[in-house]
């Protein structure tokens, strides 16, 4: 159903004349994401709405529900899967003004947050108390808690930290139908019924839109320690990963990245590495002292010795630590300089899987004759591949889709998954059946028939 004239006023009603944004100009704004989804035509809704509270958005849900409107939530839109792209016109219900942290409470150490507050932002508040929030996904600086409740973020401490789902507690959602639910608390037990927290995490804004969020913390790290490991080939990288936590070596991150991505950022910054090495693992470790720190260094040292490391670099100091961690956080935009167009995906194996997958993808980059530069999360399975091309050839758009559909089966094919942090969205929504079979899509299916009968929630969206 379109938007009316006396729909739009409505919402004017509700959440204040300003907050309603119905121009060209700013509903293509709201047309996109960070996924390398087409813009031609632009997905454009028919009127972006802003609400403040919670009661606001159950009145626009209201609204929407009473006339078959679909509605799309949105945070920051910094996804990567297209799951915030507003496929089917409809309402774009954007969180970004509900930015308080409600409360810090030490003694159970949780905090409390509206879904609008940065990851940051949260990260910085609770570390002034001594507490930690460890999700980080690479998106940190502008990715929003709602976002990342909704997408499960991730982030490279996960190897040690895991991801969202670990650290929320309860949250508040509003349905469909604008009703509100509160799920989960501050109790660490609790099997009250089905377990509605953990399934809001993950869902895409397809079952309920996430308002606020309880989530778990923990003691601040006193001491952080990086340090930067070139190998001959990315199998030694990985192998000396395994082996570390074969042996209760455990970094706090284990980022491991390949030759063409080296090749990208020594290009970026006109500067190249040690021709010998062709794969490059940064490592991130933490404990309560500097005597705990070189112990780690220590073992890890021995353990990468073992697996003919090219060379091995602890940071000194704090510019030393960000030199290495710019090369990790620079990737992206250093791999994707190198050609017309970047495809970047997230698949997640297991742990042992993490080489195999690997040459696998390498075998399909030189079969079909695209180059694939991987990197990723090595203490958790996780890989980034990113298929690089032009997109405005059509033969190669086409190569470079049967390349990223190959990219799922090689994970599919050594017990992996589809994504490890970014969804499904829009662009993994082909391949999810060959994931999760008929029986298993057909029980997603139930799940949204039941919590959103009219289908009015992210439409398009997982499958």
């Amino acid at each position: 159903m379109n938007v009316t004239e006396t729909i739009i006023g409505q919402l004017r009603t509700i959440v204040g004349k300003e907050h309603v944004l119905t121009s060209e100009l700013d509903r293509f704004g709201y047309s996109y994401d960070s996924s390398p989804v087409p813009l031609t035509p632009p997905n454009k809704p028919e009127v972006v709405v802003r609400p403040r509270t919670v009661e606001e958005v159950s009145q626009v849900m209201k609204i929407a529900y009473a006339n078959g409107i679909f509605v799309t939530p949105r945070g920051a839109s910094s996804g990567r899967s297209g799951g915030s792209v507003p496929l089917q016109g409809g309402i774009v219900l954007t969180l970004d003004r509900m930015t308080d942290i409600l409360e810090l409470d030490e003694k159970n150490m949780m905090v409390t947050a509206e879904a609008g507050v940065r990851t940051m932002d949260l990260y910085n508040f609770c570390a002034q108390k001594g507490l930690f929030y460890p999700p980080d996904p690479a998106s940190w600086k502008y990715s929003l808690i709602g976002g990342n409740v909704a997408e499960n973020a991730g982030g490279m401490r996960a190897v040690k930290y895991g991801v969202t789902s670990n650290y929320v507690m309860g949250l508040e959602v509003v349905l469909a139908n604008g009703d509100i639910i509160h799920t989960g608390g501050k109790s660490i037990k609790n099997v009250t019924g089905y377990n509605l927290t953990q399934l809001m995490v993950g869902s895409e804004g397809t079952l309920g839109i996430v308002t606020k969020a309880i989530l778990r913390l923990i003691p601040m790290p006193a001491k952080r320690g990086v340090m930067q490991v070139f190998f001959r080939s990315l199998d030694d990288g990985c192998a000396a990963v395994h082996t570390m936590l074969q042996r209760n070596i455990v970094p706090s991150a284990a980022e491991l990245i390949d030759d063409v991505s080296l090749d990208a950022v020594a290009r970026q910054k006109k500067k190249p590495f040690d021709p010998e090495a062709k794969a490059c693992l940064i490592l991130e470790i933490d404990g309560p002292d500097e005597a705990s720190l070189k112990l780690q260094s220590d073992a890890i040292g021995q353990v990468v010795a073992e697996h003919q490391a090219v060379s091995f670099r602890v940071a000194q100091s704090q510019a030393e630590t960000d030199e290495l961690w710019a090369i990790r956080r620079g990737l992206s935009s250093a791999v994707a300089a190198t050609a017309p167009n970047r495809l970047g995906e997230d698949i997640s194996v297991p742990r042992d899987a993490f080489p195999e997958a690997v040459r696998r993808l390498k075998e399909i980059s030189r079969r079909k004759g695209l180059p694939i530069a991987v990197f990723g999360h090595a203490g958790d399975g996780n890989l980034h591949p990113s298929v690089l091309c032009d997109l405005s050839d059509p033969a190669q758009e086409k190569l470079a889709h049967e390349v990223v559909g190959e990219i799922f089966d090689a994970a599919l094919a050594v017990g992996g998954t589809l994504s490890g942090e970014h969804g499904i969205g829009i662009t993994k929504k082909p391949y999810i059946y060959k994931a999760l079979g008929e029986a298993g899509v057909a029980a997603l299916k139930a799940v949204k028939q039941a919590l959103d009968p009219k289908g009015i929630l992210n439409p398009g969206k997982i499958w």
